[in-house]
């Protein structure tokens, strides 16, 4: 102390992280990274670890509506089962119809993956399988746009032409699309794999159990690929909105990806500026709502249709039938 005898000097209190844990120490010792130092510095306490766990409430709230809207997928892939016949269900094409209900039943089940203690297999699987499963479904609406436009567009080739685009190239479509996903996935594993990780930057006084995504050059190519499907299904679906198609299906699919695009645009600035469990929470919201959105606007109109004024269910007031 300046003006003061040699012997006369103050204490200064340890730096976050660090400890004085004995009188007239020179130096702080340095906490161990799964702890942290309590608020005297005089002792370092085991710090809490953080993950998105099926115990918490929010957890609880996000495994409740994503069972909730897989039950309501599953029952509207019921009904399109049982009425596969009627004039409204085949002229939506019933084979894309059936797989993108089915590729939305499990991706309102890609949540499941997210919530819970972070392991090998979970890192490995949560973003591949939810990649490939949403690559699959806007796959399927893609090949639904491609179906609307030429139904009206491809009017004057013979009836054998038509038949080979109507039925053939959407499958190509479809299957070119999906393998495009498959193969950046491959890629990630091969090169660089997401792993489980401890974060102890995050908090000083939490553990961060969370998923390094491994190549972070990778998961942002997964979110363009699936990005880029559905703005191009947007913008076909967008210039065919105005087809005289009786139930106007260019129009739900414009609408559906509207939603769509508008989750993940949202998404990408919340999962920046969040952490923890909240980060994670986040995604699975974006996963849940953009679902969501394709489910209701494409299906819950048909859906209406069928059950509630059968008598519009008629080959003679659809425009056009795929079959």
């Amino acid at each position: 102390m300046k003006g003061q005898h040699k012997c006369c000097y103050s204490c200064l209190t340890c730096p976050e992280g660090q400890i004085s844990n004995a009188t007239d120490m020179e130096k702080c010792m340095t906490c161990p990274e799964d702890k942290f130092s309590n608020q005297e510095r005089t002792a370092c306490i085991p710090r809490a670890t953080e993950f998105l766990s099926h115990g918490d409430a929010l957890g609880i709230s996000l495994i409740v509506i994503s069972l909730v809207f897989c039950f309501l997928t599953a029952v509207i892939l019921g009904i399109f089962v049982k009425y596969k016949d009627t004039a409204i269900v085949k002229a939506n094409n019933r084979n894309l119809s059936f797989i993108l209900l089915l590729s939305l039943m499990l991706s309102f089940l890609c949540p499941l993956l997210f919530i819970g203690r972070p392991s090998k297999l979970s890192c490995l699987l949560r973003q591949v399988a939810f990649g490939n499963i949403f690559t699959v479904a806007v796959s399927s609406v893609l090949a639904k746009t491609v179906t609307v436009v030429l139904a009206f567009r491809a009017t004057k080739p013979d009836r054998t032409i038509r038949k080979w685009l109507w039925k053939n190239l959407t499958t190509y479509l479809l299957l070119v699309s999906s393998f495009g996903e498959i193969v950046i996935c491959i890629f990630w594993l091969i090169n660089s794999p997401p792993f489980p990780e401890h974060n102890t930057q995050v908090a000083f006084d939490k553990i961060i159990l969370q998923c390094n995504e491994g190549s972070s050059i990778a998961f942002y190519i997964v979110f363009v690929y699936i990005g880029f499907l559905a703005m191009f299904s947007f913008i076909v679906a967008f210039l065919a909105r105005k087809l005289p198609d009786t139930f106007n299906e260019a129009q739900y699919i414009t609408f559906s990806m509207l939603v769509f695009c508008s989750a993940w645009i949202s998404f990408i600035p919340a999962y920046l500026s969040t952490k923890g469990k909240y980060m994670v929470a986040v995604e699975v919201f974006a996963i849940l709502s953009s679902s969501a959105g394709l489910l209701g606007c494409i299906f819950i109109p048909k859906c209406y249709i069928i059950l509630m004024r059968p008598e519009l269910n008629i080959k003679s007031k659809i425009i056009f039938v795929v079959k």
